[in-house]
């Protein structure tokens, strides 16, 4: 028997998708094989998966009318669990789930931004009603497979920019940066450093894009001594204000790109003997429930988290039931929220 891609025997109907019997018959595999494949389990020569993936790419993929249905589960992809940034998205999705009598399966991949070998055949497994990955994606050979099971998949917090036929929910990275920074220079200040994430993540490059607009609207200078990429880890704002703090003419204020590397501002900045405000302005961005805590409380921008994911968790819905949802990328408003960690720079 023919067994690559194209063998015609017995074709689906014109612009039908095959069934499990005809991938079989074209692969030239058992249909337990092909049931294998399609459930997302390992013990499948590797060769024998590729070619039924080729087939269900080429050709789509019809559940028989008594397959089961997916499992009452959401899937929640994290690059890492780490903070209480996975809490506020985990609570918005919980919200939606539990209105529609569904679970959560809550996964992390290690502080990579993209699945590994192996991640699919998982989901696959489980075959949940839907895919929400947050602050990473999948690949596109994941996402091929993924919606030839019909499977849909809603970013939240994308870390790239979304393909246009990925829906998606953000915020206004942006607006956010211009906002905080803005804020400083009301307040005086015109030595602002800016500690941000990797260049290569979006909202890394739209909030120092923000900062660096607001400097320019201003007519201040940028220096480059005060831009300090990090990767949106409080170890990155201990270490980059230690070092900005020791520059001849140091800064008056930090823009910290998310609360994290905040608290590390403050940690590096008592070890100096810097006061907040006094001496040193400090405006993040997340506005997670730990920034009212700080010594003192933090001026921040709000990401809706909650009202992302919530978001997203919908969106997902209406795809699982075959409707399109009326926008395929959201951006939710950020809010500036001001504490006390913000004050004119001393004279």
């Amino acid at each position: 028997m023919d067994s690559s891609p194209d063998a015609a025997a017995d074709p689906a109907p014109q612009g039908e998708p095959f069934t499990i019997a005809q991938l079989a018959e074209h692969a030239g595999v058992s249909v337990a094989t092909v049931s294998k494949v399609v459930n997302g389990r390992l013990d499948v020569a590797p060769e024998t998966r590729e070619l039924v993936e080729t087939l269900i790419r080429r050709h789509g993929y019809r559940r028989q009318k008594k397959a089961s249905r997916p499992a009452p589960l959401i899937e929640v992809v994290f690059h890492e669990i780490r903070g209480l940034y996975p809490v506020e998205v985990i609570n918005g999705v919980s919200a939606v789930a539990r209105a529609n009598g569904l679970g959560i399966v809550v996964s992390e991949l290690g502080g990579s931004h993209t699945p590994g070998r192996g991640w699919v055949e998982d989901v696959l497994a489980r075959r949940p009603v839907g895919v929400i990955p947050v602050f990473c994606g999948v690949t596109p050979d994941q996402r091929e497979r993924l919606r030839a099971r019909e499977i849909p998949i809603v970013a939240v917090d994308p870390t790239g920019e979304p393909d246009h036929d990925d829906p998606s929910v953000g915020t206004s990275n942006w607006n956010g940066g211009l906002e905080a920074t803005r804020h400083l220079l009301e307040l005086g200040h015109r030595r602002i450093a800016v500690i941000t994430g990797p260049e290569k993540v979006l909202a890394g490059r739209a909030r120092l894009d923000g900062y660096r607009a607001a400097m320019d609207l201003a007519g201040v200078p940028v220096d480059p001594e005060l831009v300090r990429v990090g990767d949106f880890q409080i170890e990155d704002g201990r270490k980059f204000t230690r070092d900005l703090l020791r520059l001849p003419d140091p800064p008056t204020a930090i823009f910290a790109c998310n609360d994290g590397e905040a608290l590390g501002v403050y940690q590096a900045a008592a070890e100096a003997g810097v006061r907040i405000p006094e001496d040193l302005s400090v405006v993040g961005f997340d506005d997670l429930p730990m920034a009212e805590w700080n010594i003192p409380p933090l001026t921040s921008i709000r990401q809706p988290l909650h009202d992302m994911a919530e978001t997203a968790a919908r969106m997902l819905l209406e795809l699982a039931a075959g409707r399109v949802p009326p926008r395929r990328r959201v951006e939710i408003a950020t809010e500036f929220v001001l504490r006390t960690s913000t004050a004119p720079p001393a004279r």
